[in-house]
């Protein structure tokens, strides 16, 4: 399939088979110990390690990276009658109130009162209508968020199944703005050293904000890919990596995103803001056919079978390259998903 083919793409075009034992269960040490499997857009393929991603890079190029942190946002409580209510927070609406999905969803209504301990509670006030909860802290704290934050836990992926780590190791060493459900996963690999090493090469270096929620996670339900609506997420990118992204085009460099988030976070603000940046809420889906106006290359990750993210990475490489470039990592035994090994595309 070529950039170019986006009419009647269907949602099984991006499936794989994925045997379980390469599903990551946990983290490499040290991070930029991880393997890199590098796809030049001209062609080929070479596998590396992620400590050598800067052979691959030049000065004056321009890594972006999203320095979203995940928040708390795993919360249990119980119903009324004792029942155990499973809560995830996604995002914060208010001072005091959060849209968040609930599980068991059938037992948990507006009206109800789902208690945290004897000093936090939670009051269920509507429904959404993507099927999740809005809820309103309860209780005589000086800042409920913070209250109920302390009480949450990191929350993993379903798929990996009893890591006890520390929770820090499921955040990038940059993250530092609260908001994230999920890891922008890309930035796990990063270690200080490597950092100072791209600086002293010459490669410059930003942040940007996306915070991670459904969007980026959530399945792909309908088998036409066209009629799929990407959840929102916020999005804030400041004058200065729009400018940082000009000056990298006029110096002949290149700009790559450190991850998917980064990539829809840049390519929104290109087309929503201006040289003054871009903050708000974006739904955008990249898929097959998209055309790329900020970045010209992607450190990813590997990602699940007909996920919206392999759909946008097929937009760089092509479908019928990706799927190839899956096959052979699986043949070489790459981990796959959150802590799993890297890809570039440069």
């Amino acid at each position: 399939m070529t950039l170019d083919e986006t009419e009647s793409l269907s949602t099984a075009d991006f499936d794989y088979d994925l045997p379980s034992e390469l599903i990551a269960q946990t983290p490499v040490e040290p991070r930029d110990s991880s393997r890199l499997m590098v796809i030049p857009r001209a062609g080929g393929l070479e596998h590396r390690a992620f400590r050598d991603v800067l052979e691959y890079l030049k000065p004056g190029d321009l890594l972006v990276a999203n320095r979203s942190r995940v928040i708390p946002a795993r919360i249990t409580a119980r119903r009324p009658g004792g029942g155990i209510a499973e809560i995830l927070l996604l995002h914060q609406v208010a001072r005091g109130r959060w849209e968040v999905l609930v599980r068991p969803g059938r037992r948990i209504f507006p009206g109800m009162l789902l208690t945290i301990d004897d000093k936090l509670s939670l009051e269920v006030i509507d429904r959404t209508d993507e099927g999740g909860r809005v809820i309103d802290v309860r209780g005589e704290h000086p800042d409920p968020d913070v209250a109920l934050l302390e009480r949450g836990a990191v929350p993993l992926p379903p798929y990996i199944e009893g890591w006890v780590g520390e929770s820090e190791r499921y955040q990038t060493i940059y993250a530092d703005h609260l908001g994230s459900v999920a890891a922008p996963t890309a930035g796990l690999h990063f270690t200080p050293d490597l950092l100072e090493r791209l600086e002293e090469y010459g490669v410059r270096w930003e942040v940007l904000t996306l915070h991670v929620g459904l969007g980026t996670f959530r399945p792909v339900k309908s088998e036409d890919v066209s009629a799929h609506t990407m959840h929102r997420e916020m999005v804030d990118v400041p004058a200065r990596i729009i400018d940082a992204v000009a000056q990298t085009r006029q110096r002949g460099g290149r700009v790559i995103a450190v991850g998917t988030t980064t990539v829809r976070a840049l390519e929104s603000a290109m087309r929503f803001g201006g040289a003054e940046g871009w903050q708000g809420w974006t739904e955008l889906f990249i898929t097959p056919g998209f055309e790329f106006r900020a970045i010209d290359g992607l450190i990813t990750n590997f990602h699940l079978p007909r996920s919206t993210l392999m759909m946008l990475v097929s937009g760089l490489v092509g479908r019928d390259r990706l799927l190839s470039a899956y096959q052979e990592a699986i043949e070489h035994r790459y981990r796959f998903y959150s802590f799993g090994d890297a890809m570039l595309i440069i």
